[in-house]
């Protein structure tokens, strides 16, 4: 399997390994970075992913930036010379083609393993040109595994076969996402992801523009990206950001948030929608986020359409002035969370899989 960076890659090579089914793990993450648990399969390939890293962390994301297909295409071809023995080859999308092309030389059935949704729908969505290799992932892949219904059905859209699909949602950790006792009364309106137009930053900011003066709080954590500047300009002291905040720590700050909102533009399956109902809150999500794979409109949460800030104001002030419903749609979102099965279901999903695909060889 490889993996640029963690991304949910991780997760899934944990269930592979837990099952006996993981031969190796191949990502640009140095070994400190990787799981511990994860070390003893997994093998570095950091020449260029470390160098980003830190020019990120010193605020130089234009030449780390610039690094990013560098990355991508000297860990697929390094991985392609290195690929061991075996079955079924697992390649993250837009960092596997010349893998999968190996592998498929030497009899090994591959899967392109894609976070978002099919390429030429991410580029209608967004306005961006990609590179064309990516689309050929998807041809010469003998599987794509998609993690949501929205993703699902734009390759659908896009003319690929039902059959070389298969769609598993993603799990979530939930003994690291539980409830914890919130410590104040303040309604605070939470996001956690990238600071970008991808994420519908603008679109959260201005639903949560008019509310301010209610006593509603509007937290936003992850990190910053320079698309977003204009928008934080214009918007300037009407939210609290605070950066990236590690992951262990997350859990605290979706527990003292009365609501959690992803207004995504396009998002294959936004996973912090089930870390936020793990911790007990209900959620607000755009139709493009795979939240219809996570709750039911109006029972965990509200589903509402992209580019639509009146729609997210209102179920905002909808939970702020019904405290009861929004506590019993943070209960229902806790129990349907745990009823999903985490990453264990997701592992179980993906290891059957493979060996059906195994089957067809």
């Amino acid at each position: 399997m490889t993996s640029i960076g963690r991304f949910h890659c991780f997760d899934i090579a944990r269930q592979l390994q837990q099952h006996g089914n993981l031969e190796r793990l191949y990502t640009g993450y140095p070994s400190w970075k990787v799981d511990e648990d994860l070390r003893s399969r997994t093998t570095s390939f950091p020449w260029i992913v470390a160098p980003q890293m830190a020019l990120y962390r010193y605020g130089l994301q234009g030449i780390a930036d610039r690094l990013s297909r560098a990355a991508t295409y000297t860990l697929d071809r390094w991985v392609a010379s290195q690929l061991p023995e075996c079955d079924v080859f697992v390649g993250l999308s837009q960092s596997a083609l010349y893998t999968i092309r190996a592998a498929k030389q030497r009899g090994v059935k591959t899967v392109c393993e894609r976070g978002s949704a099919h390429i030429t729908t991410q580029n209608d969505i967004l306005v961006e040109e990609y590179q064309r290799h990516q689309i050929q992932e998807y041809a010469e892949a003998d599987l794509i595994k998609v993690i949501s219904t929205f993703a699902h059905q734009t390759f659908l859209d896009q003319g690929v076969p039902a059959n070389k699909l298969t769609m598993i949602p993603l799990g979530v950790d939930v003994k690291m996402f539980h409830p914890l006792p919130k410590e104040d009364k303040v309604f605070r309106v939470l996001y956690v992801g990238t600071m970008s137009l991808q994420k519908g930053l603008p679109y959260l900011l201005e639903a949560t523009e008019s509310v301010s003066t209610k006593n509603i709080d509007t937290t936003l954590i992850g990190s910053y990206t320079k698309e977003i500047q204009q928008t934080f300009n214009h918007y300037d002291g009407k939210f609290h950001y605070l950066g990236v905040i590690p992951r262990i720590k997350l859990n605290w700050h979706y527990s003292q948030a009365s609501i959690f909102v992803l207004a995504s533009v396009q998002d294959g399956f936004g996973v912090v929608l089930a870390q936020a109902m793990a911790c007990g809150i209900p959620i607000i999500a755009t139709t493009n986020t795979g939240a219809k794979d996570l709750i039911t409109d109006g029972v965990e949460g509200f589903i509402v359409p992209i580019r639509d800030p009146k729609a997210i104001r209102e179920k905002i002030l909808y939970l702020y002035e019904n405290p009861d419903v929004r506590e019993q749609m943070g209960q229902a979102a806790l129990k349907k969370v745990q009823s999903l099965g985490g990453w264990d279901e997701h592992g179980r999903q993906t290891i059957q899989a493979l060996k059906e695909l195994v089957k067809t060889l």
